[in-house]
């Protein structure tokens, strides 16, 4: 006879979804600009900073939360993506302050840094040889970019969760059908 369905789901493996791979991206980026273009003691660096860990972070907690609870996968997923919309604005706010606009998003600087984050193996050295030489406004508007990518990939994600679950259920109804099931097959006498 064979086992009966197991009822937990894979899951868990964060470092495989693309808005994990960007949001370490984001992290890693925000770091460096923070550290090279503000000044010690800003209190806006740690904001930014702490808003781009916590959308890396909460990427990867709601990975390894969605084995047993739907519910705070949902949820741990839009903080991440709340995070994100902080960092977006506080990016915002440096270009805004500094007298210079983000870039539209069909200009040829914007679909530019699109085609960087298309790559399969996409890291942060694709981007971290802009630091050597670029003003910060065109940093600023690489990490809007960057985020605005994160923030696509992440909108798809609650929308896939969110029809996983009314598809599929929660780990509850899991729990339920494995347990029928196990009981409702032929036992040897």
């Amino acid at each position: 006879m064979p086992a009966p369905e197991g009822f937990l789901p894979k899951g868990g493996n964060y470092r495989a979804l693309l808005s994990y791979r960007k949001a370490e991206i984001i992290y890693d980026f925000t770091h460096r600009f923070c550290e090279r273009l503000l000044r010690r003691g800003d209190r806006t660096i740690d904001q930014m900073v702490q808003a781009a860990r916590s959308g890396k972070q909460n990427i990867a907690e709601a990975s390894k939360a969605s084995v047993t609870s739907t519910e705070m996968e949902v949820k741990l997923t839009n903080v991440a993506r709340a995070s994100l919309e902080e960092l977006l604005l506080d990016y915002e706010d440096f270009l805004r302050t500094r007298d210079h606009q983000p870039w539209d998003k069909n200009s040829k600087e914007a679909l530019y840094v699109r085609r960087l984050g298309r790559a399969r193996d996409e890291s942060f050295e694709a981007y971290h040889p802009f630091f050597e030489d670029r003003p910060p406004e065109i940093l600023a508007n690489i990490a809007f970019c960057l985020i605005h990518q994160a923030n696509y990939l992440l909108d798809r994600q609650i929308k896939r969760l969110e029809r996983d679950f009314v598809e599929k259920g929660g780990l509850r109804e899991r729990m339920t059908r494995a347990r029928l099931t196990h009981r409702n097959r032929p036992h040897p006498s």
